[in-house]
């Protein structure tokens, strides 16, 4: 039987890197006894965290799911990665879910990565809870860490427990609903009267938390000007409306290593997010019925047609393609068949499991609301809709960021080409961030990715699934040349070696065409001056010559050749004469049309805390980069946009985590092309004229 949609909550873990969310999945599964020990990141042995990549680092690189039930309720737990090159997997995860539990560092309270993944939530209307963790270090602070989350974000924080303990000495947390101490000690929670050292700290919280309630309902303000009290029912009934409504934000503290606070969360989620049914009323999923064309709506009942999405898919090359998705609406059965929408194909559903991390546990039919994994499916990718073949709806696709920065590749070992293509196209299903494709110029592996680590995790990865290494190199800017004035030259090309020889004459005229306008040929001979069946041949020499390059070997672009004389011979003029002739019209024409380089410049928006503005100006500066403003953001981060040459942006990634100790995002897409100053262009060149040395 499938799980009462009522009672299942769907919570993604988010935060920055470092802030402890393996860590609280895993007292949060121990505690609701899924699992019967406390593993640890540092000692490689959690639930969540299981693939080498990640044991090794020590970090989430990639979002695992697990589950536990709680008080009759189901829980599925999603980890999610909160290092800036892993967040468009958090991103995706997050489509799946109903609620999200929010890590804050005691210490260090919000960070920019915390900033980007909240957006996300936003995205998704996601209503959330705060967790202030690592309460147990010395330094940590509750009200600190509280203010820098209404502060960032705008947000009224609610706090429903206080710490019991300063510097590094919690002994357990207040709670300010029932008005109880919970000790922790040994693993084993005792709830007692509160110390009389903490009780007046309590009453205060109480009493603010009693008011921010009844602030939003005008029956409780009104008991509460009365001088009445508040039943403890009443007051969670305020937090979980707020809640829902994403009117405030409930927040908890305790530590996760130390497994503080966390039966008060798994509390709080139970009651204060929220199941799919209620946030199919507050965001119903809306998709379009592919037969029809008009739009759709799927509610998270047994009786509605079937509606599932994928958000997540895992490659391996021993157990196949591992598919998870929620189901949205109906119930999905293990060898039901299915019609893929996105993909408009048919999908035969294999075993189906739930996902306890790697551990898998078969199920036969999984029902509205809840998320699972089928292994084996063909055609599904991540962010397809499966559906009833007879009813079929499609949901809007995944959006995915593109990629910040892209390596070539060469196989350690010659001869393994073709083991990396199939090796990454494999990851490529697994990973929809990553972009691979050969360079039509270079002819160059190219792979890219969210920033260096991703691309150094994923190669770590081909080469423990797939058995091939490669060598990462920085791979070549895609510069271009072009002419800034017009002029004309002749082509002759002839040649006499005894019996027939090859005759060829044009006249070409070049001239210069806007940015982005490519290659133009125009043909203005009369009179027969060339014959017509020879006139492509022309313009297939100037076209293969644009290709070789006028100063440094790159591409010309944004020119038009008029071709409007020439003369032929009846015996001796040909189509491969002809060709040669127009590659030399333009070759002697370019000269004189004072050729010059063009680099390709980059649109770049960094985010980073006040503190470390000046630094990373002074570096988009040092860069040649033109800074076009900068603005304040509402998470209190400034946002700088400048026009950057590419060439310097290979390794930003790197050098941006270095200016801003790690606190700074940055976004870059393609924007133009502009000349290079006069030494770029030296330089280019003779690197150009050594490379014809060495051949």
């Amino acid at each position: 039987m499938p799980i009462d949609v009522d009672k299942i909550r769907n919570v993604a873990v988010i935060a920055h890197g470092g802030a402890g969310k393996t860590s609280l999945v895993e007292a949060m599964l121990f505690n609701a006894k899924a699992t019967d020990r406390l593993g640890k990141s540092d000692d490689g042995n959690t639930v969540t965290d299981y693939e080498p990549e990640e044991i090794n680092r020590k970090i989430s690189i990639s979002s695992a799911l697990a589950y536990c039930d709680w008080k009759g309720h189901r829980i599925n737990i999603v980890d999610t990665p909160g290092y800036i090159n892993f967040l468009e997997d958090t991103k995706c995860c997050l489509s799946a879910v109903d609620g999200a539990v929010v890590i804050v560092s005691g210490l260090s309270g919000v960070k920019a990565e915390t900033g980007k993944i909240w957006q996300f939530a936003d995205t998704y209307e996601i209503p959330r809870l705060v967790f202030i963790n690592k309460m147990d270090r010395e330094n940590a602070n509750f009200l600190s860490a509280m203010d820098s989350v209404e502060k960032a974000y705008g947000v009224s924080v609610v706090p429903l427990n206080i710490p019991m303990g300063t510097d590094g000495n919690l002994e357990g947390v207040i709670d300010l609903i029932a008005m109880k101490a919970r000790r922790s000690k040994n693993g084993e929670i005792t709830e007692e009267e509160i110390p009389e050292a903490y009780k007046a700290e309590a009453d205060e919280y109480r009493k603010k938390l009693v008011e921010k309630i009844a602030e939003s309902d005008d029956d409780l303000l009104e008991k509460y000007l009365e001088g009445t009290d508040l039943t403890n029912e009443e007051i969670i009934k305020g937090v979980r409306e707020g809640s829902l409504k994403r009117s405030l934000i409930p927040t908890l503290c305790g530590s996760a290593a130390s497994n503080i606070g966390i039966q008060q969360l798994l509390e709080t989620i139970t009651s204060c997010l929220p199941s799919p049914s209620e946030r199919a009323e507050t965001s119903p999923l809306k998709g379009k019925d592919t037969k029809s064309g008009e739009a759709a709506t799927r509610n998270p009942v047994a009786t509605d047609p079937l509606s599932v999405r994928v958000f997540k898919t895992i490659a391996d090359p021993f157990a196949g393609k591992l598919t998870l998705f929620r189901v949205y609406s109906g119930v999905l059965r293990s060898d039901s068949n299915t019609y893929n929408a996105t993909q408009d194909s048919k999908e035969k559903m294999g075993n189906m499991f739930y996902l306890l991390g790697k551990k898998q546990v078969p199920v036969k039919e999984v029902g509205p609301g809840e998320i699972a994994a089928v292994a084996k499916l063909k055609t599904a990718q991540t962010g397809d809709t499966l559906a009833d073949p007879a009813k079929p709806i499609l949901f809007d696709p995944l959006q995915f960021a593109d990629p910040m920065i892209s390596y070539a590749m060469e196989p350690k070992s010659r001869g393994d080409e073709e083991k990396v293509s199939t090796g990454l196209h494999r990851m490529l299903e697994e990973d929809p961030t990553l972009k691979f494709h050969r360079d039509p110029e270079s002819a160059e592996m190219i792979l890219g990715g969210m920033g260096q680590m991703h691309l150094e995790v994923t190669l770590e990865k081909l080469k423990r699934k797939f058995g091939v290494e490669v060598i990462m190199k920085t791979p070549k800017i895609p510069y271009r040349e072009a002419i800034k004035t017009s002029s004309s030259a002749q082509g002759k090309y002839k040649k006499q070696s005894g019996g027939r020889g090859q005759f060829g004459d044009c006249w070409i005229k070049i001239e210069p065409l806007p940015r982005g306008s490519g290659f133009e040929f125009v043909n203005e001979i009369v009179g027969g001056a060339i014959p017509r069946q020879y006139i492509p041949a022309v313009e297939k020499g100037i076209v293969a010559k644009m290709k070789e390059g006028l100063l440094a070997g790159y591409p010309v672009v944004d020119l038009r050749a008029t071709l409007y004389d020439g003369s032929y011979h009846n015996v001796d003029s040909s189509e491969m004469a002809f060709k040669i002739a127009g590659s030399m019209g333009l070759q002697k024409a370019a000269p004189k049309a004072k050729p010059v380089i063009l680099e390709p410049i980059v649109k770049v928006e960094v985010n980073t805390p006040e503190e470390y503005l000046g630094n990373v100006i002074g570096d988009l500066n040092a860069k040649r980069g033109k800074v076009q403003g900068v603005d304040s953001l509402p998470s209190g981060l400034q946002n700088v946009s400048a026009l950057v040459p590419m060439s310097e942006m290979l390794t930003y990634a790197n050098q941006l985590n270095a200016l801003t100790s790690g606190q700074g995002l940055y976004t870059m897409e393609s924007s133009h092309y502009e000349e290079v100053p006069a030494h770029v262009a030296q330089k280019l060149i003779a690197e150009k004229e050594a490379g014809k040395k060495e051949e």
